[in-house]
């Protein structure tokens, strides 16, 4: 074994390589979970997937060569090139992708992730077929089950896209009996199964048998599977399903991973897989949902559902100038900022931010109150107060700001909509009933930002525009915001010459 090792030191090498890669991923998912060593952590992060890639790079050359596997020409190009493309088309959308577009761009990623799983699997089994004994069955189970999660993946993903993108409504789709409709697609995927693995015992060594028949159904089983989960779910949880999407993606990676006989692939899938699931547990809470009913697919579909929610007459609401919500906040003492999708939108956080400093100069205690799902992506918000430079002691979480709100002269909604419906917490019927929100209408004065009395991505009015201490400022985020600042400053010369004339 030592005279192996010191003849061809390569495959211990990239092992070895494989170990630092891996520990390089745990940094950057150590790294990211604080925001003042998030960048420290996607450098990590980076550096384990280039030496990754160079390690499967070498390795795969090394086998070309020495005749395990296709020519080392044809096989350098084609990894070249992947690669290259790869690095060309990531560099790009990098680029030119807005925040606003970072959902449904991960949710598509995911998408190529589920896919690759499905190639992998189906490439397995037509190069190398059933495989006699235990290890053979086992071989076939992951081949089943690696394609299983990849095709739910790839199609949920897919409609999760097509919703954060909005082409395709938000509402949910509500078929009769979907939860039967789900077991039905899961148990004759299991019939399936055992059909496959006892195709394996009757077939020869290497032999295809008629196994790619119940891998075929089962394929297309679990693309619908995949589609009818998320296009169950409602736009307003949908920040829930990029989450779960993101916890499947890495198990369908690890289940390549097997199928690859590659430890890193598995170590990244289970990393991901994990991280992703306790994400969506948090993120559960953080709506009172239910992690099972998340799984399930059958959440998100109450009254949005039958497309009538907030129909109901709420009253008139009474509407402010820019004018006058500048001297609203030059004579307040405490402000509290609320952000969401809106706010992304309209690309206002940079207005936001000198707003927030022009007020604090002024000796106002600005904070601002993030939902944990506001926006479509955990963490949206934060990234894009970060972005313009926010001080990041003075962005608080739902819990920690919650308690202080009965005390806070004005409270800004810029672009928020359900995250700050009370509803949630006064309406047992609601779509979202239950979900944890900012009780906004506590303060003595709050200001919604909005382009119209439109319902919020989760199809349901919001009594909140409609209280007597709410008062609406309509048009671009952007624009008020910035038409609030010139106000702001003028507002110390009229002070002044208020005075001279008395």
């Amino acid at each position: 074994m030592t005279g192996l090792l010191l003849s061809d030191p390569l495959p211990g090498l990239v092992q070895g390589a494989y170990v630092i890669a891996a520990l390089c991923f745990i940094a950057a998912l150590a790294g990211l979970s604080r925001h003042e060593s998030a960048k420290r952590g996607n450098v990590a992060g980076m550096a384990g997937m280039v030496i990754a890639l160079l390690a499967t790079f070498l390795l795969a050359a090394r086998n070309a060569a020495a005749g395990e596997g296709r020519p080392l020409l044809p096989t350098m190009l084609v990894i070249g090139a992947a690669m290259a493309a790869g690095a060309v088309i990531g560099t790009i959308r990098a680029r030119t992708v807005e925040m606003t577009g970072m959902p449904q761009l991960i949710a598509m990623l995911h998408s190529f992730v589920g896919l690759a799983a499905v190639l992998v699997g189906y490439n397995s089994y037509l190069e190398h077929g059933h495989t006699s004994g235990a290890v053979g069955a086992i071989h076939d189970v992951e081949v089943f089950a690696g394609v299983f999660i990849g095709a739910i993946t790839f199609t949920g993903s897919v409609v999760a896209n097509l919703k954060l993108s909005g082409r395709m409504r938000s509402a949910p789709l509500v078929l009769p009996g979907r939860h039967w409709l789900n077991l039905a697609l899961i148990v004759a995927s299991v019939a399936l199964l055992v059909w496959f693995l006892a195709d394996g015992r009757g077939a020869g060594e290497g032999e295809l048998g008629q196994g790619l028949l119940p891998l075929s159904v089962m394929t297309v089983l679990a693309l619908l599977l995949g589609f009818h989960l998320v296009a169950a779910i409602g736009g307003g949880d949908m920040p829930v399903v990029v989450s779960m999407l993101n916890s499947y993606s890495g198990w369908a990676a690890a289940a390549a991973g097997f199928l690859l006989e590659n430890d890193l692939l598995i170590i990244t899938g289970a990393l991901v897989g994990s991280s992703g699931a306790i994400l969506s547990y948090i993120m559960c809470q953080a709506m009172n949902r239910s992690f099972v009913s998340v799984i399930a697919g059958g959440f998100g579909s109450g009254a949005a559902a039958g497309g009538v929610a907030g129909e109901e007459d709420q009253g008139d609401h009474r509407e402010v100038r820019a004018d006058e919500a500048a001297e609203v906040l030059a004579r307040a003492g405490s402000v509290v900022i609320t952000p969401g999708y809106g706010m992304a939108v309209a690309q206002a956080q940079y207005p936001v931010a000198e707003l927030t400093a022009r007020l604090r100069e002024r000796g106002v205690d600005v904070r601002f109150g993030i939902h944990p799902v506001a926006g479509r992506l955990p963490g949206h918000m934060n990234v894009l107060l970060a972005e313009a430079r926010v001080p990041y002691d003075i962005v608080l979480g739902l819990e920690e700001i919650n308690d202080d709100l009965p005390d806070t002269d004005v409270v800004l909604v810029i672009g928020a909509n359900d995250t700050v419906n009370p509803a949630a917490a006064e309406d047992p019927a609601s779509p979202i009933a239950g979900m944890p929100v900012l009780e906004v209408w506590r303060a003595r004065e709050v200001i919604v930002f909005k382009r119209s009395m439109a319902t919020g991505y989760a199809g349901v009015q919001n009594p909140l525009f409609f209280r007597e201490n709410t008062r609406m400022l309509f048009g671009d985020a952007k624009a008020k915001v910035e038409e609030i600042l010139r106000h702001l400053s003028a507002e110390p010369q009229r002070a002044s010459e208020s005075s001279r004339a008395s």
